[in-house]
């Protein structure tokens, strides 16, 4: 164990896996180049040669028909979409003919194919660069969605979705890459669909997504200091998503709040709210509340995008209505404001 980044736990697990298994290999836009994709593949070239790390032209439909040839044909692909924006230049290939090739073979034909995709804010990305977008994605059956949270789950989830047999999309948000934790240097797997407790509590729950789980933490030490005990669930799956873990912690508080990192309106927050509306209604001390983004396209300058992005002090509000509570003085508290440290892509 010693502690390492976010984006060194995915180098880390791409270059393990590649000297474990000769079939793995990396491609995408950008992947070799100087910036080597956030430093998540930095040093693949060196190791292994172009053949198993290579760029690729800015066709994102074809290349993702690639790696479908090259995973039916015995391989085991990473493609890399630096920015899942244009991913959804590949819809035709995710949605009509990747997700359902094992189904459409009767179970017969594997589909190892793993496909990285950054998502999130940036530095003022606007609109064309910003998007999250994988409830689109976890909707459409046959498909894998993983939303790593901590440097260990980057790890750990990443090596699954490579041994997969299944496609399997992995999202990466894209101020997680300078976060720090303890990681096991060998190689481990943490199963896809396994849920995880970030912090326990009893007054209430926070579902979070991906980022939104560095807010709900924040969000949590501040509540705490008015006694109030906040527990908070990373599903770190999102298809298939195992609702047990959350089920049971909304049965003992009673109220649940969802913190997603994209659009409210018909987005995963929406899935979890019923799901919890449905199974916890004879518990439930409070209506589930939704927190994400509006339904409006992302604004390009700073201050207009910090209103559009939710925050932790957007969750310490949501959960003092919830619990009757008076709003707090919140002047005296430095929220965490990552922008500077995040050092972007160029």
């Amino acid at each position: 164990m010693r502690k390492i980044s976010y984006k060194q736990a995915i180098n880390e697990a791409l270059i393990q896996e590649m000297e474990r298994d000769p079939s793995v290999f990396v491609y995408g836009i950008g992947v070799p180049d100087v910036k080597r994709i956030f430093g998540t593949t930095e040093n693949l070239v060196e190791k292994f040669g172009e053949e198993r790390c290579f760029d690729t032209p800015i066709s994102e439909d074809a290349m993702t028909g690639f790696g479908l040839g090259a995973s039916l044909n015995g391989l085991r692909p990473v493609h890399i979409h630096e920015r899942v924006d244009f991913m959804l230049l590949a819809m035709n290939q995710l949605a009509n003919i990747i997700s359902s090739w094992r189904y459409g073979s009767a179970g017969k034909m594997k589909v190892p194919l793993t496909i990285r995709a950054v998502i999130g804010r940036g530095w003022g990305q606007g609109f064309q660069h910003s998007k999250s977008m994988y409830s689109v994605f976890a909707h459409i059956p046959g498909l894998k969605v993983v939303l790593p949270t901590t440097a260990k789950d980057a790890k750990g989830l990443l090596v699954s979705a490579i041994r997969d047999d299944n496609p399997v999309i992995v999202m990466e948000h894209r101020w997680l890459y300078y976060q720090e934790e303890e990681v096991p240097e060998n190689l481990f797997e943490i199963p896809i669909g396994l849920p995880n407790i970030l912090r326990e509590g009893k007054d209430l729950t926070i579902v979070a997504v991906s980022w939104m789980n560095v807010e709900a933490l924040k969000a949590a030490e501040v509540l705490k200091k008015r006694g109030i005990e906040a527990e908070i669930i990373d599903p770190r799956t999102i298809a298939p998503f195992n609702d047990e873990m959350i089920i049971r912690s909304v049965e003992k508080t009673g109220r649940c709040i969802v913190a997603d990192n994209d659009w409210i309106d018909c987005g995963f927050g929406s899935e979890v709210a019923a799901r919890v509306s449905e199974k916890c209604f004879g518990k439930l001390k409070f209506p589930v509340k939704r927190i994400g983004f509006s339904h409006i396209h992302c604004p390009t300058a700073r201050h207009l995008e910090n209103e559009f992005y939710p925050n932790a002090e957007k969750i310490i509000r949501t959960a003092e209505e919830m619990l009757g509570l008076s709003p707090a003085d919140l002047s005296e508290e430095e929220f965490y404001s990552y922008e500077n440290k995040f050092k972007g892509p160029f």
